[in-house]
């Protein structure tokens, strides 16, 4: 998850709109917590290495942290139809 520096090392700041535009049926596996201003403080493992963070296009004041990408899991009637 790309994101804005925060001041908390593994943490970034993500507009509300930004989980909007995760793949169908998948989620970020992370809390987030709202601060309130239109954003969500999210938290994970920072990522360092050098070929992945080359590959980010990142604004001077943006970092990167790995968080868990989850899917839907569908129980019962809604199971067997897909």
């Amino acid at each position: 998850m790309q994101g804005w520096q925060t001041n908390q090392d593994g943490t970034v700041e993500i507009p509300h709109l930004l989980p909007g535009f995760a793949q169908p049926d998948t989620f970020i596996g992370a809390t987030m917590t709202d601060t309130g201003r239109g954003t969500f403080l999210l938290s994970g493992r920072p990522i360092t290495e050098t070929e992945t963070l080359a590959q980010l296009d990142l604004a001077e004041d943006e970092t990167a942290i790995e968080v868990p990408k989850l899917g839907r899991t569908f129980y019962g009637a809604t199971a067997a139809h897909r």
